[in-house]
């Protein structure tokens, strides 16, 4: 069977109704993270996605995503891997500063970069590791996002569980489930490692190449640790189109993840 007969086509109406069978709801604050390509033919594509989530969660509701630029980090650490090393010092020398207005999220999907260039979308300072908000609790949430302080504490992750929130996963898996980080920065895990990164940055209008110590992250278990937890807490995979969905109070997830590595990393 070819791809033709196995695709489906979705309206911005399809998605509101499949979306609020998953659990959506009015008020909700939610991660979104998402493979439009899963979800088989939308309608108008990412705008449609947008459109329907927005109005599910409705005034008093947010959304947020990833808009990461992790290529503007230190090419040592693989982010140019295409690249030769004789490049490098060019790199670090030229590359753009990061600049929230302007710079375009990178490889955090046709939907996460829309929603970025969204009326009224806030989005945080970090250089590499930032994030973008629609709704209610945009402003809160991407505000002082601390260079050093990426994932943890304080972190618009962490703000997203003090809101009570919920992580969306359309058509994508837990190795995309940054909400996961937040676990890694709280986790007791006894191989926890620190390392510096660097950025170019704007600093009163100048492009300067910063470096700032924080937690070295890794998801190389994120997937292991997503079956366990799906197992174990039963939770319910939908279909939103031809894509697996699942909606996750993020703070009962964070909790049991930070356990979880506890227990498992070493």
């Amino acid at each position: 069977m070819n791809t033709k007969d196995t695709r489906v086509i979705l309206t911005q109406d399809d998605l509101i109704d499949q979306f609020k069978k998953c659990g959506l709801q009015a008020g909700q604050t939610v991660m979104v993270h998402t493979s439009l390509r899963k979800l088989g033919f939308v309608v108008g594509g990412a705008e449609t996605v947008i459109r329907a989530l927005l109005e599910i969660v409705g005034e008093e509701g947010t959304l947020i995503m990833p808009s990461q630029t992790w290529k503007n980090l230190d090419p040592s650490t693989g982010v140019h891997w295409e690249e030769p090393v004789e490049w490098w010092p060019i790199l670090r020398e030229h590359w753009p500063a990061y600049d929230k207005e302007v710079t375009p999220a990178i490889g955090m999907g046709a939907v996460a970069e829309m929603l970025r260039t969204w009326p009224g979308a806030k989005r945080s300072d970090h250089p590499a590791r930032s994030l973008a908000a629609v709704g209610k609790h945009a402003a809160f949430l991407t505000e002082n996002h601390d260079l050093s302080n990426i994932f943890g504490d304080g972190s618009p992750l962490d703000k997203l569980y003090q809101l009570d929130g919920y992580v969306l996963l359309i058509g994508v898996s837990y190795d995309k489930n940054t909400s996961l980080h937040l676990a890694e920065t709280r986790s007791i895990f006894p191989n926890k490692a620190f390392t510096e990164e660097s950025s170019a940055i704007l600093i009163n209008g100048k492009r300067e190449w910063v470096t700032y110590r924080t937690q070295a992250v890794e998801d190389e278990d994120f997937i292991r640790l997503g079956q366990q937890f799906d197992k174990e807490m039963n939770i319910k995979v939908h279909k939103v189109g031809n894509a697996d969905v699942r909606l996750l109070a993020q703070r009962p997830l964070v909790d049991w993840a930070t356990a979880w590595m506890d227990r498992n990393r070493v």
